[in-house]
Parts: C-alpha cells; sequence; structure tokens
C-alpha cells in the first residue's frame, strides 16, 4: 500500500513541481544572475520534494560548519535523493558539478544553467580540470560553496572508491573540505527504481579538514582521507582486508 500511495501521490507530483520551480528558477535569472536566487528556489523545490515524498530528514554536526563561510563538501551518492537531501538541510549558498547530459534536459537543464552549476564530462580529463578550475574560481570570487560526489555516480551498494577531483577543488580554492555521510536514501529511491519509500534520512556532517597548508600534490592523502571519513559517516563497515 505504501508502495502504491507513493507512486501515485508522488512521482506525478514531483515533475509537476520540478516543471514549475525551474520555470520560476528561470525567471528569478532575469535580474540575478549570481544564482543566489536560483539556488533558494532549489531549495525550496527540495524541501517540496521531500514532503510530497513522505520523506523526513534527520542532520547531525550542522553546528560544525560556520555559514558565513566557503566549503567544498564532500558527500557518498547512493541515490538520486541524495541532492535534495543536501539542498534542503544545509543552508549554504553553493554549486554542485553535474553530468554534462543533465543540462540537456528542458527545465532542469536550464535551470542548472541558469543557475551557475558546473558540467562534469566523462573520460575527458582536460574538461573535468577546466571544470575544477572554474569551480575554484567560483569559491574564491564569489564566496560560494561547492558540493561534489566523489565516487562520479551512484554506488548500488558499499561506496566506490574516491576520485580526486573533489580534493585537488578544495587544495586549489584554498577552503575547507566538508565530509558528508548520506544514510538511507538508497532507502528512499533505490536505484533502478521509479517508486519513492516514505523513510528517514540521515545527513551526518562532519569536522571541516583545512587544506590552506596543502599543495595540489597532496590531493591523493586528502582524498583517502575524505574516503574514510565519509565512509564512517555514512555508517558503512570498512572494507575486509584481502586474503593474504
Amino acid at each position: 500500500m505504501k508502495k502504491i500511495r507513493a507512486l501515485l501521490f508522488s512521482a506525478p507530483a514531483i515533475v509537476l513541481l520540478t516543471i514549475v520551480m525551474a520555470c520560476i528558477s528561470l525567471f528569478t535569472s532575469l535580474w540575478d544572475r549570481s544564482g543566489a536566487a536560483q539556488h533558494r528556489v532549489a531549495r525550496a523545490w527540495s524541501k517540496l520534494l521531500l514532503a510530497l515524498g513522505f520523506i523526513q530528514t534527520k542532520v547531525v554536526g550542522l553546528d560544525k560548519l560556520d555559514l558565513t563561510k566557503s566549503y567544498v563538501l564532500v558527500s557518498n551518492h547512493a541515490s538520486y535523493m541524495d541532492t535534495p537531501a543536501v539542498l534542503s538541510s544545509i543552508p549554504l549558498d553553493f554549486r554542485f558539478f553535474a553530468k554534462k547530459g543533465l543540462f540537456s534536459i528542458p527545465f532542469l537543464g536550464w535551470h542548472l544553467e541558469r543557475a551557475g552549476h558546473l558540467p562534469v564530462v566523462k573520460d575527458d580529463p582536460r574538461g573535468q580540470l577546466r571544470s575544477l578550475n572554474e569551480g575554484a574560481r567560483l569559491i574564491q570570487e564569489r564566496g560560494i560553496s561547492v558540493l561534489l560526489f566523489p565516487e562520479g555516480g551512484r554506488a548500488e551498494e558499499a561506496m566506490q572508491p574516491f576520485k580526486e577531483g573533489a580534493a585537488y577543488l578544495a587544495i586549489k580554492a584554498g577552503v575547507p573540505v566538508v565530509p558528508i555521510g548520506l544514510r538511507d536514501t538508497r532507502k528512499a529511491l533505490p536505484m533502478h527504481s521509479a517508486v519513492i519509500e516514505p523513510c528517514t534520512v540521515q545527513l551526518h556532517i562532519g569536522d571541516p579538514v583545512p587544506t590552506a597548508h596543502l599543495k595540489p600534490s597532496d590531493r591523493g592523502a586528502l582524498n583517502d582521507l575524505l574516503f574514510e571519513r565519509v565512509r564512517e559517516l555514512a555508517g558503512e563497515a570498512p572494507a575486509p582486508a584481502p586474503i593474504q
């Protein structure tokens, strides 16, 4: 019965909500080119989307963030509900990296572009580097934050190894990087499913890791540290040691 209710009352409403909020976002972009107004619209969209899906959020560690500062936010990625969960729960003005293909989707892509989010092209190292450098420039010039999912895509089960882009970005921008562990978003919307499951998802925010003293060559060590902290915050057990 829960599945039927979620499918009938959530899915159509979410599509309509996304179109309406994207139109509002585009309208606000006519006088606000910074993306701040569009971000507020996106936060409202996220909160309404979670409400329509009967999804509640519990945030742990929000007091660790100084809302007047800029950060690189790094999270695990298990569901399409991850971005709405972070957007609705963390009151920072941030942009995020999204697959370039999303920018070609009507309404959604228009919002992403006008709001100043950054496209990422897989299998294009030079393009990825340009996007990361652009992200660092936005952080330094506009004082915003940036969200990344370093796994590079949703993980169906256990967390996948992190790519080093987030660590490079944080070092390049010279701002602290914040590990975030998402729990139970996979329950809310499992991979390969169109059925939204009512549940409570959790966001566990870790201590910001300073990067001002680091060099680009330190990105590997920072990346390893971030992976371990996010895995701990996400409540995932360490991988078993290989059999000798």
